[in-house]
């Protein structure tokens, strides 16, 4: 031991245990789901090469240099694994079209895979252990995301940035092959460089959270390898990342529940709408009602959303101006929606869109009300017509849907965000990371990127 007790049945142990455990147990079901995320991973990186918030950040670690460890996207030489892992979060999560996880309300790819790939090249390992390695580390981000619960996430904390952290640190740390003393001294690391705020929402401020989480979580497992001593319990402690955090605490064991044989993984939503997850469950409410035959654009007098109380605090910017703040305003998407844009389109979330005078007046007809009793993944949405009629109707987005159809879905994004040639590698990485170095994945990804910074 290295100095303080280590409390076995505390979560950042436990945790750690599983982090470093054996892989024998994980389920097929779990893995096809992480292949799926990969390509979309791969597919919003790639799109969101030119983004602002990619190109400063890419700038940046280009300008630092250092150890030629990892790859990224858009740099034709390599940097050190920390760095990459920074670039890759932000350009991953520019977008805002990368997978959402509702048992901690974060977006577990853009956090933890950037982290696990630049430390699997640093390490030179298969692609089957780099892939191993991010949905151990997505998994333990899903659970410590839900202990933390929603208060933690209410309070300001943005979960991608403060669980993703500790996911990716899990990831980093067992390709590094740490012990679970080690990987726990890790983790308490991370509890105190773990950080990212909601109030960053509509800037590139959001985005970069994630890639200070991919960065954090390499950093923190380097630090362990290492020797670094820190609190192994530094998530529960007194005065840990829980406790100033506005942690919740919840029940551990219903959080760490089947840890190591069942996977909440399983259940992360892919996005097919080009903005905030929050207003997803609306917009598909929205286009099963413009289908209707009673349904008319010019009918509509008002349209009433009922929505889970957490989302007023994350995408419900009443009038947007820019792009971005646009991906955060049910009022403006829904207007989008109703008028038939196709929300799953990047170019329509932009300032233009933001002032159409078509819009305006449909936006201010949206009202947003909070309700307890609908959950994070769901939404309630009522059209009032001129003629005193209504037409309702009720979406929930935890309904499964089965692996093929899934898969057919975010083939069809693939091919909507990237080139023909670019879409058809993508669309076969997923199957093939199984017969590849973790090296090898990243040039293949690499080749599709044309040099923005040298």
């Amino acid at each position: 031991m290295d100095g303080i007790r280590m409390d076995s049945g505390s979560i950042t142990s436990r945790v750690a245990a599983f982090g470093v455990g054996p892989a024998r147990d994980i389920p097929p079901s779990a893995l096809a789901v992480a292949r799926l995320s990969l390509m979309d991973w791969a597919a919003v990186a790639l799109a969101g090469l030119d983004e602002p918030v990619a190109r400063i950040v890419r700038a940046m670690v280009a300008e630092e240099a250092g150890n030629a460890q990892a790859t990224v996207l858009g740099l034709e030489r390599k940097v050190p694994a920390r760095a990459a892992a920074l670039a890759h979060g932000a350009l991953s999560h520019a977008l805002d079209y990368d997978d959402t996880h509702f048992a901690n309300v974060g977006h577990p790819s853009v956090a933890i895979f950037p982290a696990a790939l630049a430390m699997a090249e640093r390490q030179d390992v298969s692609g089957a252990a780099f892939l191993e390695a991010a949905l151990i580390g997505m998994e333990a981000a899903s659970r410590i995301g839900h202990w933390l619960g929603t208060g933690h996430y209410n309070h300001g904390f943005h979960q991608t940035a403060t669980a993703g952290a500790f996911g990716a640190c899990v990831a980093a740390g067992r390709l590094l092959g740490l012990s679970q003393e080690r990987m726990q001294h890790a983790l308490g690391v991370t509890a105190t460089r773990a950080s990212g705020l909601k109030s960053q929402f509509g800037t590139m401020g959001k985005p970069f959270n994630a890639g200070i989480a991919a960065s954090n979580g390499v950093e923190a497992a380097l630090l362990a390898a290492g020797g670094f001593i820190s609190r192994p319990d530094g998530i529960e402690c007194l005065q840990g990342f829980a406790e100033t955090h506005a942690g919740e605490c919840r029940d551990l064991e219903a959080s760490l529940a089947g840890l190591g044989t069942a996977f909440w993984f399983e259940a992360v939503q892919h996005k097919f709408h080009a903005c905030c997850h929050g207003t997803h469950a609306t917009l598909e409410a929205l286009n099963q009602l413009r289908q209707r035959p009673e349904f008319s654009l010019e009918r509509v007098k008002g349209v009433n959303l009922r929505v889970n109380p957490r989302w007023l605090r994350v995408c419900d910017i009443p009038a947007p101006e820019t792009g971005l703040e646009a991906k955060f305003s049910y009022r403006l998407t829904s207007a989008m929606a109703l008028s038939g844009m196709d929300t799953g389109a990047l170019d329509v979330f932009s300032s233009e869109t933001c002032a159409r005078a078509d819009l305006l007046p449909l936006r201010d007809r949206v009202t947003v009300t909070g309700d307890g009793s609908i959950s994070d993944t769901a939404a309630q949405v009522r059209l009032d017509m001129a003629d005193g009629t209504t037409l309702e109707t009720f979406v929930d987005l935890d309904a499964p849907i089965p692996l093929p159809e899934r898969r057919a879905k975010i083939a069809a994004k693939v091919r909507a965000l990237l080139p023909d040639a670019s879409a058809r590698v993508v669309i076969t990485l997923d199957e093939g990371i199984a017969r590849q170095s973790a090296r090898e994945f990243a040039t293949s990804l690499a080749c599709l990127a044309t040099p923005r910074t040298t």
